[in-house]
């Protein structure tokens, strides 16, 4: 530990958005960085606490309070070697993980302050990357072979793990390109799919063979291989089977996300085809991330207007969240770099049906709630609270989630991975299950020798 009280003299600096002008135009990142000076300064404020409680609360176990020792003192390989032993894939967390750690860091309990350990993965990486610390390993290889099916966050650590225990990996995934929910779900301004690009190009040099375009029956796995993972993620949303369901310009949240990006990657697709919000009025239903990505995508589509609207009752404001108190995850109101381009928000708000004419979608009907407690205990009684509205709308997103896929019984051989075993969670959350579904095979087939 450097310095070992710069957290009583530096604040916490994050490095912030491009301006909202300038951002709403284009798909480009909206993160901007900070130079190295001020990046490393930042990193000086981690205490090297003797309770590490940000490596209690990543899900990966990621070290930072070494990481940000070696970036403070300048070792920009050896902060980036720590950080890569438990992160396979930091410049994804780097730039989209929520940063469990730094709700959990000391100096969030004492000032709301906590050390910026997502921006500081997120430049060790980008350096490491421009100084070429991130090398192709390609591992001695032990005679046995592993398919993993599905190409997102957790397939994608699992298929790296296994190869560098020395198995031969194969990955399958139905889209023509790798990444899953980080390359068709999440949006450009917030993961640019050439940093996914960049790390899929070293994990081919380092042996492992990916196969596009190939969806696998779960029932029919391909034969030849030792052992199998099962990765294919949470593929269905949550439906609002409510009157009008059937009118035009009612989409899943990911039928625009996914096409979007498959628009920027040069994918053409005839007009009656588009999920556009040029010109309209949009409502995004569910207040989550993914209906967050759909108001920043609404904007850079052109949109007219973007209401969210979100069934629930609005989470707390402020930093500190009484019900689950520090080191927990605080249930807090989120305000995105989405949220500040321009948004309508209401919470307690049940949609009733959507309203057309001539089969297109004009608006949608909904109705103020509120919640009660459950007598008999469970979930919480919704009852009306304000007279029916309706909200103008030509284009409705539903973003209320993922149902978790029931997974059929399979052989001792087949291991399940990701949000496919566990449900729809955070993308830090699959990589970490990706990981320890690995060594789960690896003892597997250690076994069977």
């Amino acid at each position: 530990m450097g310095n070992p009280k710069a957290f009583l003299t530096i604040h916490r600096q994050e490095a912030g958005y491009r301006p909202v002008h300038d951002r709403i135009h284009d798909f480009g990142e909206v993160e901007q960085t900070l130079n190295e000076k001020d990046r490393r300064m930042q990193a000086s404020r981690c205490m090297d606490c003797g309770v590490p409680f940000c490596h209690w609360a990543c899900p990966l176990g990621n070290k930072a309070p070494e990481w940000n020792d070696a970036l403070y003192r300048g070792d920009w390989e050896l902060a980036y070697r720590l950080l890569n032993d438990t992160n396979d894939f930091p410049e994804f967390t780097g730039r989209i993980c929520p940063a469990l750690c730094e709700k959990a860091c000391v100096l969030n309990l004492t000032d709301h302050e906590p050390t910026t350990n997502r921006e500081n993965e997120a430049a060790i990486t980008e350096h490491a990357y421009q100084e070429k610390y991130v090398r192709v390993n390609i591992p001695e290889r032990n005679g046995r072979k592993v398919a993993v099916v599905g190409s997102g966050p957790s397939g994608l650590v699992a298929a790296t793990r296994l190869n560098q225990m020395g198995y031969s990996v194969t990955v399958y995934d139905k889209n023509e390109n790798p990444g899953g929910l980080l390359r068709y779900g999440i949006p450009n301004f917030k993961l640019n799919k050439a940093i996914i690009d960049r790390r899929i190009d070293i994990l081919k040099q380092e042996g492992i063979v990916f196969r596009f375009g190939e969806s696998i029956n779960p029932a029919k796995l391909p034969d030849g291989f030792d052992a199998y993972v099962i990765a294919t993620g949470t593929p269905t949303a949550r439906d609002l089977n409510i009157p009008g369901r059937d009118l035009k310009g009612v989409h899943f949240a990911l039928e625009m996300l996914s096409q979007q990006n498959r628009i920027l990657d040069g994918a053409e697709y005839p007009k009656d085809q588009l999920v556009t919000a040029k010109g309209k009025n949009v409502l995004v239903i569910g207040g989550g991330d993914t209906g967050s990505d759909c108001i920043g995508t609404a904007h850079r589509q052109g949109c007219k207007s973007v209401t969210q609207i979100e069934i629930m009752p609005k989470p707390v404001e402020g930093p500190d969240d009484p019900k689950n108190p520090w080191p927990n995850w605080p249930r807090t109101l989120k305000t995105t770099s989405s949220h500040e381009e321009g948004c309508e928000r209401r919470w307690n708000i049940n949609s009733l049906r959507f309203i057309g004419k001539d089969g297109r979608l004009t608006g949608v009907e909904v109705q103020e709630i509120s919640w009660k407690p459950n007598p008999d205990g469970g979930r919480p009684i919704m009852e009306s609270a304000g007279k029916p509205e309706i909200i103008k709308a030509e284009l409705v997103l539903l973003a209320m989630g993922f149902l978790k896929p029931e997974q059929p019984e399979f052989p001792d051989n087949v291991f399940i991975a990701g949000d496919a075993a566990n449900g729809a969670s955070l993308v830090v959350r699959a990589m970490a299950s990706g990981k320890a579904t690995a060594l789960k095979v690896d003892e597997y087939l250690k076994g069977k020798c």
